[in-house]
């Protein structure tokens, strides 16, 4: 008991170094940057920040047009001027009087205004950046749990078909009364505990798989 013991131990031990190995070499980084790039295409918060942007953007050139808002243009028209000499300078030789009016209170405010405009902008840039920095990571992030769940599904699916094997020659070793009972009734409770085990990796895979497309905003069989 205490070789088949240390046997199975061993056999784990193997299995998880394999997965370990094995695991940076499941990484697609190529695959993985155009998960990245669907996401940013996709998600509904990227196009709300950009929103913000192209909205304070607007702000920018409206504050910088408003700076026509300081001068202000008027004329004056009399076509009675000789019926009215009152109305219209005399000596005044047209019909029309004109009037340019530069608003100094309006002179001081526009910069200001101005900086506060590009100062909205670049809070929005900076809000975007930050967002989509923080949705690069947690795409890697589920890409990598997914990797990872993926692989100790293929671990444990590998030793569900050892202990399979086990269990096969155990019984036929039992049947003809060469093994005990008891080691018996050991290798079938362990081939329930793989087999647990194996549905619950399976369910994990699953879980990882639709918290990444939950980002992407599509099925993963639909990335090429």
């Amino acid at each position: 008991m205490k070789y088949a013991a240390l046997g199975l131990l061993l056999f784990f031990f193997t299995q998880s170094a394999r997965a370990q190995e094995s695991l940076s070499k499941d990484v697609d980084y190529a695959y993985l940057d155009k998960l990245i790039a669907i996401c940013k295409a996709n998600y509904p918060k990227i196009k709300m920040y950009q929103a913000h942007i192209d909205a304070a953007e607007t702000g920018v050139k409206k504050a910088k047009l408003s700076y026509f808002d300081i001068f202000n243009f008027s004329y004056l028209y009399n076509p009675k001027r000789n019926q009215d000499p009152t109305a219209v300078s005399v000596q005044f030789p047209f019909t029309y009087q004109f009037g340019f009016f530069v608003n100094i209170g309006a002179i001081l405010q526009k910069p200001a205004m101005v900086k506060q405009a590009k100062s909205e902008l670049a809070s929005a840039e900076f809000d975007k950046q930050s967002f989509d920095l923080n949705l690069e990571a947690e795409v890697k992030k589920r890409y990598f749990t997914l990797v990872q769940k993926k692989a100790v599904y293929r671990v444990r699916s590998n030793a569900s078909l050892d202990v399979e094997s086990m269990l096969d020659n155990v019984k036929k070793r039992f049947e003809m009364g060469q093994e005990t009972l008891e080691k018996y009734n050991q290798v079938l409770i362990m081939q329930t505990d793989h087999a647990q085990n194996l549905l619950n990796s399976e369910s994990e895979v699953l879980v990882a798989k639709s918290s990444l497309e939950e980002l992407l905003g599509q099925k993963l069989e639909d990335i090429k």
